[in-house]
């Protein structure tokens, strides 16, 4: 089965249906990708952070952790991963994160801008686009002070990360298109929809 690549600084939306498994690459190593959850039956129902942190108690998510939903339904259960360091706190990448962070630098819509459009046809507008897991993204927090910092990825090239869906979703990913968040570099991202 052959991957689908995802061009660098842009995005995708697609059906997903339950006991499906995602397989998203890392072909190149250091390149972050942004993952949304949606239910397709109701996209009001979407994957959360809160919920996911409560339900699991941790903020290191990886093989054998699940992924919740606002409405505490599990949503997709990670069932393999070799890069084991992803992020569930940041919010994706926008316009506005470019103003801010990058000043200097040319403004780009980012991760949430191509997730915006990416997720159009689906009837998901820009305000229902909640925190996205990012697959591969480091990002430690301090113990004592619970700053953040946001430092290059630790993943290597071919590592990858194999979600099985426990409802049907329309799932959006992305190739980040932040600097930090990628080591000041952009690379693809690949993908399969495996069964």
């Amino acid at each position: 089965m052959s991957a689908i690549e995802i061009p660098p600084r842009s995005g995708t939306a697609f059906a997903l249906s339950a006991g499906q498994i995602l397989k998203v690459i890392d072909p190149q190593g250091g390149q972050v990708s942004d993952l949304l959850a949606f239910n397709a039956a109701d996209p009001r129902e979407v994957i959360s952070n809160g919920r996911t942190f409560d339900y699991e108690a941790t903020i290191s998510l990886t093989s054998g952790h699940r992924l919740w939903s606002n409405r505490s339904n599990p949503m997709l259960d990670i069932v393999e991963d070799t890069a084991g360091r992803h992020d569930f706190l940041l919010t994706p990448c926008s316009e506005a994160t470019f103003r801010h962070f990058y000043p200097s630098k040319p403004v780009h819509r980012g991760c949430f801008g191509n997730l915006a459009e990416a997720l159009e046809p689906y009837g998901i507008e820009p305000d229902a686009i909640p925190v996205a897991f990012n697959l591969f993204m480091n990002v430690p927090v301090d113990g004592e002070s619970g700053r953040l910092e946001v430092l290059p990825p630790t993943s290597q090239a071919g590592d990858f990360i194999r979600l099985r869906a426990a409802m049907d979703l329309v799932v959006g990913l992305t190739a980040c298109s932040a600097y930090d968040s990628n080591g000041g570099n952009f690379k693809p991202i690949h993908y399969i929809v495996e069964g």
